[in-house]
């Protein structure tokens, strides 16, 4: 197996094109079999003409890809750059013998129903649980039930990994997919539904999802909630209303994290109601959507139910730093890694670090010398448990590794 990737930052398509496509045919050692690219709504009146662009120079019979208001790819020198904001082109080439390839293109209508069996799902994506494939989705943020495609490929393939993100823009560009497989009529460039890839074979993806945040105080229990309103929560067999116990909380607060509580003050859902000693990953991290002060209760974005248990968290540059890093330490994969996608927040990169290429750096002072593709996404997918979600927040990095040593 092996990857490759180009970035271009030349303000031309064509040109942009050019540079990447000649970077990655210098550099393969075979005909690469795919192509996943990212590329900057800067382009978006170019559109039509880039998957031609790509294929007169570089014939791959399988393409995906998606836009981006931020890029990630390696420059000439090798180096991993986030280009946010600015014309950009990633091209990610994989050369993958013994690997089974099954692109898909997704139109939102096409879903099955969450109560449809598993072999209807399996249909649809055209692969058997039996082969173990991960999956690679790029999806449109605004026409896509995201959150019901997710739970109907956890439902058909329990033991596979799902990795993505959902395709962003520049201001006033709407998103756009794009998807080429050769001799399909779908191919072209679409304002929505779900592109992807779903690989089974000599192919793993490792997952590291990283969302950022701290917990403060102590967990407490749902004792009441409506649909993403929790009305009562318990702690030590106490009953309160949601409201009470975040303003005792408050309370407890250094000033330092009182203000930052103002504006980065998320709830965590803990996954597994069996562990009792709790670590960051073990949280689902959701928004905070707002309170009722008449009757104490708190909105959250997600859906709860009585048991469950949640802790409060916060949110800063440090943390979200120190949590990557954290991952990234435990990440040892069992056999060579030859790649990796990143599919990071658009609340990331320079807005969050105040500094350049900080997650994508951080990525390749653990795992040095892997072509490195991605971009900024408006929501990203990953798993955290046994569960696939969509997170906001989060740098979720798509290990590619390769299962036989050679």
């Amino acid at each position: 197996m092996f990857w490759t990737n180009a970035l271009s930052t030349k303000p031309s398509l064509e040109a942009a094109v050019t540079e990447v496509t000649e970077t990655i045919e210098n550099g393969l050692p075979s005909p690469g079999d795919i192509g996943i690219f990212f590329i900057s709504s800067a382009y978006a009146s170019d559109y039509p003409r880039l998957i031609p662009l790509i294929l007169e120079k570089l014939p791959l019979s399988i393409l995906i890809g998606c836009s981006g208001a931020g890029i990630i790819g390696e420059n000439r020198k090798k180096e991993v750059s986030e280009i946010e904001n600015n014309p950009a082109l990633s091209l990610m080439v994989g050369c993958l013998p013994n690997v089974k390839i099954n692109p898909f293109f997704l139109q939102p209508e096409s879903l099955p129903d969450l109560d449809a069996s598993p072999d209807i799902w399996q249909q649809l994506m055209g692969v058997a649980p039996q082969d173990q494939p991960s999956f690679i989705l790029l999806s449109d943020p605004f026409s896509t039930p995201i959150n019901d495609l997710l739970a109907g490929l956890d439902f058909a393939y329990p033991q596979s990994v799902k990795v993505g993100g959902l395709s962003s823009s520049l201001m006033g560009v709407p998103g756009t997919l794009f998807y080429h497989r050769t001799d399909d009529p779908k191919s072209g460039f679409y304002h929505q539904g779900t592109v992807g890839l779903a690989l089974s074979g000599d192919i793993a993806i490792d997952t590291i999802v990283a969302q950022g945040c701290r917990p403060i105080g102590q967990p407490y229990q749902v004792v009441r909630g409506e649909r993403n309103i929790i009305l009562e929560l318990s702690q030590n067999e106490e009953a309160r209303s949601p409201l009470d116990y975040l303003r005792q909380l408050m309370e407890s607060l250094e000033d330092s994290d009182r203000r930052l509580a103002q504006h980065s003050l998320f709830v965590g859902m803990v996954r597994d109601e069996f562990k009792q000693q709790l670590q960051p990953g073990d949280f689902l991290i959701r928004n905070l959507l707002g309170v009722d002060p008449k009757i104490g209760a708190i909105a959250i974005g997600d859906r709860v139910r009585p048991g469950q248990r949640l802790q409060f968290h916060l949110r800063d540059a440090q943390t979200s730093a120190e949590d990557l890093e954290t991952l990234l330490k435990q990440s040892k994969p069992s056999t060579p890694l030859k790649g990796a996608l990143m599919f990071s927040c658009l609340g990331r990169g320079q807005t969050l670090y105040n500094t350049p290429n900080f997650d994508s750096q951080l990525l390749t002072s653990y795992f040095p010398e892997i072509p490195v593709g991605g971009f900024f996404c408006n929501g990203e997918i990953g798993p955290v448990g046994k569960e696939t979600f969509l997170h906001g927040y989060t740098c979720v990095i798509a290990l590619l590794r390769q299962l036989s040593v050679q």
